[in-house]
């Protein structure tokens, strides 16, 4: 009995290339106020592993949520995009 669910996986923009192996992405997502019905920008920032310290600042990257890899990292870096 295989479990049919997959890690989530979400694009975001590199926003800090500074630490050794990590990096910060900021996940943007734009939904609709509840109440007021406007559309509203909403961002969260997250730490990614980067093994091969490839990723830049300004970046288009999508990443992927993995088992947890320090205190702070939860998500993995699958590929560039742009």
């Amino acid at each position: 009995m295989g479990s049919t669910s997959r890690r989530k996986q979400r694009m975001g923009v590199v926003i800090s290339d500074e630490m050794g192996k990590s990096i910060v992405v900021r996940i943007d997502r734009i939904s609709k106020h509840p109440v007021y019905r406007r559309i509203v920008r909403r961002s969260t920032k997250v730490m990614v592993h980067d093994e091969r310290k490839e990723a830049k600042a300004g970046n288009l990257v999508k990443i992927e949520e993995v088992r947890p890899i320090s205190r702070h990292k939860r998500w993995r870096l699958l590929e560039i995009v742009k």
